[in-house]
């Protein structure tokens, strides 16, 4: 007897399992059982699990019945006609639905011609196997698997025209590309999505090769002439807001100019920019530390007394300005109410982002580097023809990485900028790389894509030929303008009185302890003794008790508190964090005690 599970819960026995799964497939397809019902039969276990339960991954698959798909050509003209529907191949049987347990008993077959008698099912289209973002990946099928995962995730840090109405949004740290294009090499994938709609990349010219070693490492040398003329420049929105809340007692914040006896009111010059409304006017230029939204709020902490003498009215200030190393356009001024009806203020900044060194840029291949040099447009390499590549990419990161298919582009790439047209790629349904390099051939160009460059800054051929071809180019939102952070000397945390973290407050670069092993490993052991100093405290020790002294500054002198003022007292390095840690363990009632040896 096999014994059935239904979602991992024993029901009972059949006599024969497979035939009962058999069974309960043919009563699936008829209708007379949920299309969510999978069943799995493990032979070796001589067991039959049923599924139903949700959450569970299914993907649609043609039936296929004695080596022949139910699906024929009469379906499809009447799926293109209208007259039947998906729904309607579900319910008639022709496709259902399997997740990963009942995958494990079917035999699918990628491309009709693959059909043999053994087959149980037909893919319903060869892109099915691989996700949105990683069917737009052109010539997929000639990656690695793992690039093809990376190529997927680049994609969507892609800098594009993300919505057609970013004009009237206010969106949380968008970028908006200029220029962007539609790809020379595509994929099925576009034309589903629409891609047209929503372009994320421009179509480049690389040359692969290296350049004076500046582009090692994954580093992409980019053309300073291409990069005037608008190649991957972009707009970066930040929206700033402010609303006026309402607290117990009637008291409110107000949005305006605050006046000059507020509790922390700032220079004049910080609100220099403001109108009488307390708003900042469109178009005004912003650095860090200028107010963009004034406003006061009523004071935090209310005693019993002052809640009856509010004639005084001291307010404090609380308006809106840019963070450390902030700066932009006033690009969009609101004004407005949110649910609960309080008055509500949105600004919304621009900046414009033009490519500089330490910006990220990537192919749809997963081969993303930054750019380490920006070469003037008379010493880039030229070919023949008097074309200059936009950017050079280095051939190192081909071999290990066996990203054939970025190659593959690259040819065909060219392809179709020579013959303006538009070079199908989609996965294991591509056109096929010997046609394209045969075209190309016969526009006049070597078939394997590489041509004789000269040297831009002698003339001088080089002395290697180089792959040369048109490339879908995608900018990152990774831009050194929102990373770049450093601090010498700054604010710092009450508590421990550490560096502040973070380079939103101007924050401390942490040293841990893994840095710190790896500057023990170089010798330079003595420079932790200045990284590790930022919490830097002298303290009184008692030396009979072992517990930490105090100061009198009146009269000069110190004293223990345990042992009184004829104490052996004397001074200790220590962290602040340190002290603080034995102040924490004198409050649990565990005495810290510090043995201190050697006279100075």
């Amino acid at each position: 007897m096999t014994d059935v599970y239904m979602n991992s819960k024993f029901i009972g026995s059949v006599p024969d399992g497979a035939e009962f799964r058999q069974q309960i497939i043919e009563e699936r397809r008829l209708g007379k059982l949920p299309e969510q019902l999978n069943v799995f039969y493990s032979q070796n276990r001589d067991e039959l699990f049923l599924e139903t339960a949700a959450g569970r991954g299914s993907r649609p698959l043609i039936v296929v019945k004695e080596g022949k798909p139910t699906l024929t050509e009469r379906h499809a003209e009447q799926l293109q006609k209208g007259e039947i529907a998906w729904s309607d191949l579900v319910k008639q049987g022709v496709i259902e639905f399997l997740d990963a347990a009942e995958e494990e008993n079917a035999f699918v077959a990628l491309e009709p011609e693959d059909l043999t008698p053994e087959h149980t099912h037909l893919e319903v289209s060869s892109v099915d196997l691989v996700g949105i973002t990683t069917g737009l990946v052109p010539f997929a099928h000639h990656n690695q698997g793992a690039r093809l995962m990376q190529g997927s995730k680049n994609q969507k840090q892609a800098i594009g025209f993300y919505a057609a109405n970013y004009y009237t949004r206010l969106d949380m740290d968008v970028n908006l590309l200029h220029y962007p294009q539609e790809p020379i090499v595509r994929t099925l994938i576009n034309e589903v999505i629409n891609t047209e709609e929503h372009p994320f990349g421009q179509n480049v010219v690389v040359g692969v090769m290296a350049y004076k070693g500046y582009n090692m490492e994954d580093a992409i040398i980019m053309n300073k002439a291409s990069i005037e003329r608008g190649l991957a420049r972009a707009t970066y929105y930040r929206p700033v807001n402010a609303e006026e809340l309402r607290y117990s007692g009637g008291l409110v914040d107000e949005v305006g100019i605050p006046d000059k006896d507020t509790k922390g009111y700032r220079t004049e010059h910080d609100y220099r920019l403001l109108e009488e409304d307390g708003l900042i006017y469109p178009e005004a230029k912003v650095k860090e530390g200028d107010v963009v939204i004034g406003k006061t709020s009523p004071p935090r902490f209310l005693s019993a007394m002052d809640e009856y003498n509010l004639a005084t009215n001291y307010r404090r200030e609380s308006s809106m300005s840019l963070k450390h190393g902030e700066e932009g356009v006033v690009d969009f001024v609101l004004m407005t109410e949110n649910e609960e009806g309080n008055k509500l203020v949105q600004v919304r900044l621009r900046d414009q982002r033009i490519p500089t060194i330490g910006d990220k840029f990537t192919s749809r291949h997963g081969q993303k580097g930054v750019i380490s040099l920006v070469v003037p447009e008379n010493d880039m390499p030229f070919s023949a023809s008097g074309i200059k590549p936009d950017i050079i990419f280095n051939p190192h990161g081909l071999p290990s990485r066996m990203t054939v298919s970025h190659m593959i582009e690259l040819v065909a790439g060219k392809t179709g900028a020579m013959s303006g047209r538009t070079v199908d790629a989609t996965i294991f349904n591509a056109e096929k790389e010997e046609d394209i390099r045969h075209e190309l051939l016969r526009m006049g160009f070597r078939e394997n894509g590489i041509e004789l460059m000269y040297n831009g800054e002698t003339g001088e051929p080089l002395m290697t030929e180089i792959f040369i071809g048109n490339q879908y180019y995608l900018r990152l939102k990774h831009m050194v303008k929102n990373k770049v952070h450093s601090r010498a000397r700054g604010p710092i945390q009450l508590l421990t009185r550490q560096p502040t973290e973070g380079k939103a407050k101007e924050g401390g670069l942490r040293l841990g302890e893994m840095e710190k092993d790896t500057f023990v490993a170089h010798g330079a052991s003595l420079l932790l003794k200045e990284r590790f100093d930022s919490d830097h405290v002298v303290v009184p020790v008692c030396e009979d008790c072992g517990l930490v002294a105090v100061y009198d500054a009146r009269r000069d002198q110190y004293h223990c508190q345990q042992c009184g003022e004829h104490a052996e007292v004397s001074p200790i390095e220590m962290s602040y964090a340190f002290k603080l840690l034995l102040d924490e363990l004198k409050s649990l009632t565990i005495y810290p005690k510090l043995q201190l040896t050697g006279k100075y």
